[in-house]
């Protein structure tokens, strides 16, 4: 007889109960692809922390913001603070997921505002947050593969992890 694997939730669908104990549900509004994805990740950054690598915990924290399992709950209105946390933490772990490849800032806002349309109001947000990660060189943005200033860049930006060849201009 089959059985039912998914875990008990809470009647409001924000927390599930795995041995008598509540956790926090992941955002439902994250497209099942990029969900995937930050999950695929989240068990990576897991099995780091057991092999006691260095930035493995950080790696589980920005995975576990991005899905909505930590941080301001995904069912609040964002506090513009943690909803910039949030955005970085996207970034960082679609990065870490996507290590040969750059991302879309659309594919963060539809992680942290996935619902129908919504996540187009928060493009400008995303660019925000990326362009100030950018000046600190924790990201590069670019343009048809050159390295732009994400605050003044005009049209459509990818975003990669920073390297040494690929510094990012620094906005005024």
């Amino acid at each position: 007889m089959p059985t039912d694997k998914s875990p008990e939730t809470t009647p409001e669908g924000h927390y599930l109960i795995i041995d008598g104990r509540k956790w926090r549900a992941s955002d439902p509004s994250i497209p099942p692809k990029l969900r995937q994805e930050l999950v695929d990740e989240l068990m990576a950054a897991r099995r780091a922390v057991k092999s006691r690598e260095a930035d493995a915990r950080l790696r589980v924290n920005d995975a576990k913001i991005a899905l909505g399992e930590r941080g301001q709950p995904w069912w609040e209105e964002p506090d513009p603070n943690a909803f910039d946390e949030r955005i970085s933490a996207t970034i960082r772990a679609l990065l870490r997921k996507r290590i040969d490849s750059s991302i879309c800032p659309s594919d963060v806002a539809r992680i942290v505002r996935g619902e129908a349309d919504a996540w187009r109001e928060h493009l400008d947000d995303v660019r925000r947050v990326a362009a100030k990660m950018a000046r600190h060189g924790e990201i590069v943005a670019t343009q048809k593969g050159s390295p732009v200033d994400a605050d003044s860049a005009r049209g459509p930006i990818r975003l990669s992890r920073a390297t040494a060849e690929n510094e990012t201009p620094h906005g005024p």
